[in-house]
């Protein structure tokens, strides 16, 4: 019997187990289930319009999928749900589970006070563990900055940052941009960017 506070660690089939079963996403970190938190209505209206955006103008032969789609890293043994993440080409699955997909090029997340520190840092470097993985743009859900980030020579990674809605945020992996008007369309209450320059 385990002891108070022991953590309790779970195989991949008992997650895939609770993931088809349950109305809310979990991630899965190497034995531990850890519950996702709702997002704000800012949050996901940001997200549908970020995947319109790309919908529309994709480059053919790519895929675009939603916050529902998993991504998994058979070299930590994890599973997340990014907001957004496009394949292109054919879409790989892992061989532990035929509804995750493995080689992502692009991932999206909009960013919020409690995920914003894990998306940057522990994240990006799971996401960088796919090797198809080339390009991760982070948007901030209450002001407009967009922060990119893609890997030029398949190992450095070239940052920049968009600010301001007059603005395009270029999508290095799929040779196009978007507009910020897009992007933030419809966004209320948006805080007006203390550092006005591109970065």
């Amino acid at each position: 019997m385990e002891g108070e506070g022991a953590k309790k660690y779970y195989s991949i089939s008992d997650y895939l187990e609770l993931e088809a079963h349950s109305e809310e996403k979990h991630e899965f970190r190497d034995g531990i289930i850890v519950a996702m938190s709702g997002g704000t209505i800012s949050h996901n209206m940001i997200c549908g319009n970020v995947f319109y955006a790309l919908r529309v103008e994709k480059e053919k032969g790519c895929t675009v999928f939603n916050s529902d789609q998993r991504i998994y890293f058979d070299k930590l043994n994890h599973y997340v749900y990014p907001d957004i993440s496009v394949v292109c080409g054919d879409i790989e699955v892992s061989d532990k589970d035929e509804n995750a997909v493995i080689n992502p090029v692009l991932i999206i997340e909009v960013l919020s006070d409690n995920t914003a520190a894990y998306d940057r840092g522990e994240k990006f470097r799971k996401y960088r563990s796919l090797p198809s993985f080339k390009e991760y743009i982070l948007i901030d859900q209450e002001q407009p900055i967009v922060d990119t980030l893609f890997r030029e020579d398949g190992k450095y990674w070239r940052m920049q940052t968009i600010i301001g809605l007059g603005k395009m945020v270029p999508v290095y992996s799929l040779n196009i941009e978007i507009r910020m008007e897009d992007i933030y369309a419809e966004i209320s209450g948006l805080k007006e960017p203390q550092i006005k320059l591109d970065l």
